[in-house]
C-alpha cells in the first residue's frame, strides 16, 4: 500500500458502568446471550449521526472470505487513466469501518494514519487512477471463530501489471464479520516492508 507518513494518532477510551449479568464475567463484558441495547460496548447504527449506508454489494463479492478479499484487491487495481469502481469498494465495508496505515515516524516511534472510507478514496484516487496501480495478494493466513475472521494478507504493489518486480510489499491485517449470508470488512490495518522490517518467511509464498 502507498507509503504515507503517519500524521494522526488515535486514543479510544470506553467507559463502562454496567454490572455483569453472569457471575463469572467482569463488568462490561459481553454476556453469553448477547449485548442488550444500551450496553456501553454497543454502537447502534440507527442512532449514529452521519453514518451512510454502503451501496448494495454484488452477492458474489461477499459470499465468502476468498471472495471479499479478492474483490478488495480487484477494486484497487487498474491501469493508468482507468477509473476505479469506488462504489464497489464501499459495498464491501461495514459503515463504521476504518482503514489504518501504521508508519514509522522518527527514531523508534510509530504512528497511525486512520481513515474513513471517503478519506481513503480521496487520498488514493489520484495516485491510483493517474499513475496506474496494481495490488495483488501473494500469501494469506486466516483465523476464524464464530462470525469473526482475521486475515493476514501479504500484498505486492506494481505500477504496471506486467512489471517483473513489485516496488512495494507489505501485510494487511483484515478483520471480517459474517452477517447472515454475507461477509463485511470491519477494518483494514497494514504496514509496508522496509529494511528494518522485512516480511517474515512464513508470510511469503
Amino acid at each position: 500500500m502507498i507509503e504515507f507518513i503517519a500524521s494522526a494518532f488515535l486514543t479510544i477510551a470506553m467507559g463502562s458502568g454496567a454490572q455483569p449479568a453472569h457471575p463469572d464475567l467482569p463488568a462490561g463484558h459481553p454476556q453469553p446471550d448477547g449485548m442488550p441495547s444500551g450496553h456501553p460496548n454497543v454502537v447502534e447504527r440507527e442512532n449514529t449521526p452521519g453514518l451512510d449506508e454502503p451501496p448494495p454489494a454484488d452477492p458474489a463479492d461477499v459470499a465468502s472470505i476468498d471472495a471479499i478479499i479478492g474483490a478488495y484487491y480487484d477494486t484497487l487495481s487498474g491501469p493508468k487513466g482507468e477509473a476505479r469502481d469506488w462504489e464497489r469498494l464501499k459495498s464491501l465495508f461495514q459503515p463504521m469501518a476504518r482503514l489504518v496505515a501504521a508508519r514509522p515516524v522518527r527514531g523508534d516511534h510509530s504512528g497511525l494514519w486512520i481513515m474513513k472510507m471517503e478519506e481513503f478514496i480521496a487520498f488514493n484516487k489520484t495516485y491510483m487512477e493517474n499513475g496506474g496501480y496494481y495490488e495483488r495478494e501473494v500469501h494469506r493466513k486466516v483465523d476464524a471463530f464464530g462470525n469473526i475472521a482475521q486475515v493476514w494478507s501479504t500484498y505486492e504493489s506494481r505500477r504496471i501489471e506486467s512489471d517483473p518486480n513489485p516496488y512495494s510489499r507489505g501485510i494487511y491485517s483484515i478483520q471480517l464479520l459474517k452477517d447472515g449470508d454475507r461477509w463485511w470488512i470491519v477494518n483494514v490495518y497494514w504496514d509496508y516492508e522496509r529494511g528494518d522490517a522485512p516480511i517474515p518467511a512464513e508470510y511469503l509464498p
